[in-house]
């Protein structure tokens, strides 16, 4: 794992914040160089702290208005089972983010689709993967949403 100092904590602060800086109002945010800067930030892209640079797009204004959050109980706990749903999963457009679970769940899904037609879609290409409970919950209003890490 990468140590890191003062300064990339501060240059990951900005980039989270603000991914369309360029390097030079990096570099004089953080009292570094241009080419330091860049060094930095090649460092942290090459060691994973840096995994992607995004524009984030706000889902109501592409017509995507319904946030759903899914959660999945399967009695397949095996890995050609688990390869299917991978797939699955990774093919449907609208799903944003899977995570597999302890507990008495197995997954939780997040998606965005346009309008309940659209989730009822999305559900029938879950249920290709042969599940035990499939539940949903539709988001009335978002409170807070962030990709900011706290990093001190």
């Amino acid at each position: 794992m990468l140590v890191l100092d003062n300064q990339d904590r501060q240059l990951l602060r900005l980039v989270q914040a603000d991914a369309a800086l360029s390097v030079g109002d990096l570099a004089e945010r953080v009292a570094l160089s241009k080419s330091a800067c860049w060094r930095r930030l090649q460092k942290l892209e090459e060691a994973g702290v840096i995994r992607q640079r995004v524009t984030l797009l706000d889902p109501a204004s592409v017509g995507l208005g319904l946030t759903v959050f899914i959660t999945l109980r399967t009695n397949q706990h095996n890995a050609d089972w688990a390869q299917r749903f991978n797939r699955i999963v990774q093919d449907v457009e609208g799903i944003l983010e899977v995570y597999r679970l302890g507990g008495q769940l197995d997954y939780l899904l997040k998606a965005v689709v346009a309008d309940m037609p659209g989730y009822d879609r999305l559900y029938q290409r879950l249920i290709e993967a042969d599940l035990f409970d499939v539940s949903a919950s539709f988001v009335m209003e978002e409170i807070k949403a962030t990709t900011v890490l706290p990093l001190g």
